[in-house]
């Protein structure tokens, strides 16, 4: 059976550094920070008291109808929101595209964490006294499969129709099984990416309690260190980012236009702890190999890796380890940066944002930073012969690039995209 190829067609982003993509890669390629002291909720008591939240949203300003914002936890509103922008973005013409050949995948990491919180917190309050009485829609609003039924029901969507969920690899196996689907004919398009909105005091206080995130307060900005000796954890963000993937011939017939070609995946678990990563990078050595086999591409093809680059002392390394082990003397040769220096770490969305900028490195021959690295901050157990793009973007060639995202549980998922040749 001859595989079908599969292109991006459109994009859409809601981040902590633009509320679409326009402003989000500007603001990536500008070295941006989109860490600040949180105000979804009173920190005073927390130990981290900041993270990279989306700004100056209202669910009304984007076309959600007020009553069916209410109806939607923010990480569904937040995919509603970037889904919108990557349909126009793509300029599918609604009334005539056969709706039964498109599908929606979206992955969430965690789901309506705010609702479950307002939901549980009242009947704390008030249920011993009085009984049971939930909203009727906590269930649908919590629910991690929602966002992907939401966007279906918004535009008509009758093809696959699912939630991808792997803690932060999420996003990227959503992508991964949409470009599965449409390359064996299962669908012609499929609306792919990933939501999250986890900034609460559940999440918050819950990384808190496993050490995982920062608690630089004092300077928020400069909080998200990947790769530099004095990193103390990642930093939450929250937003979501959406792909059009599209079959080629299906996107030529309508005069679309193409970003890149998307066109290979891998998968692999670490099998080593529900945590940390594998100290040597075995499982992120082993996705990435698997990945560069499904495209049938060598280590060399590669110009740039857009790192998972969390900003915790084991996983910076651990990847580091596994880009030297599998690209070897071409390692030298890469650029290599984490956008969640800027971003934060999204979560279950992390995957679709990362893939999202690298999609645009592609198309625009520039690769963002990693910023926040100061001079004399290196670690010892990390090679910096490699090219982590500090701080400042750097114009290149980008032919190929490679995506990384691995989950607590061992989960790893990579993606590759290229440029779109005919």
């Amino acid at each position: 059976m001859e595989l079908k190829r599969v292109v991006v067609t459109g994009l859409g982003a809601i981040t902590p550094l633009g509320n679409n993509v326009e402003e989000t890669w500007k603001n990536l390629i500008a070295g941006v920070s989109g860490a600040a002291p949180i105000t979804h909720f009173d920190t005073s008591k927390f130990k981290t008291q900041f993270a990279c939240e989306v700004k100056g949203f209202k669910a009304e300003d984007f076309g959600i109808d007020r009553k069916e914002a209410r109806k939607m936890d923010p990480y569904c509103q937040y995919a509603m929101v970037a889904a919108k922008e990557a349909i126009a973005d793509s300029a599918m013409d609604l009334d005539t595209i056969d709706k039964d050949e498109i599908g929606v995948i979206f992955g969430v990491g965690i789901g309506g964490i705010q609702t479950f919180e307002e939901e549980i917190g009242a009947y704390g309050r008030t249920g011993a006294e009085l009984g049971p009485k939930f909203g009727p829609f906590f269930i649908p609003k919590m629910i991690s499969d929602i966002a992907a039924g939401q966007i279906s029901i918004q535009y008509g969507f009758h093809g696959p129709n699912f939630a991808t969920t792997s803690a932060c690899a999420s996003s990227t196996n959503a992508l991964a099984d949409a470009f599965n689907l449409i390359r064996l004919g299962k669908a012609k398009a499929i609306v792919a990416g990933g939501a999250e909105a986890a900034i609460t005091p559940g999440g918050v206080g819950g990384f808190n309690a496993m050490k995982a995130i920062s608690t630089r307060n004092d300077s928020p900005a400069t909080a998200s260190r990947p790769f530099s000796a004095s990193r103390d954890g990642f930093v939450m963000g929250e937003g979501s980012a959406c792909l059009i993937l599209e079959e080629l011939e299906h996107a030529l017939a309508r005069g679309a236009k193409i970003y890149a070609e998307m066109v290979g995946e891998g998968m692999s678990a670490d099998a080593h702890h529900i945590t940390a990563s594998h100290p040597e990078g075995l499982g992120a050595k082993l996705v990435m190999s698997r990945a560069l086999e499904d495209a049938g591409m060598k280590p060399e093809d590669i110009d740039y890796i857009n790192v998972h680059g969390t900003s915790t002392h084991v996983g910076d390394i651990s990847e580091a380890k596994a880009i030297k082990e599998l690209f070897g003397e071409h390692a030298y040769k890469l650029n290599i940066s984490s956008t969640k220096s800027m971003t934060g770490h999204l979560l279950g969305a992390a995957g679709a944002v990362e893939a999202m900028a690298s999609v645009l490195a592609v198309k625009n021959d520039i690769v963002p930073p990693t910023i926040n690295h100061e001079d004399g901050d290196d670690d010892p157990d990390i090679d910096y012969r490699l090219n982590f793009t500090f701080n400042k973007a750097q114009q290149r060639t980008v032919n190929a690039a490679l995506s990384n995202t691995f989950g607590f549980g061992g989960h790893n998922a990579c993606v590759i995209f290229k440029k779109y040749e005919a």
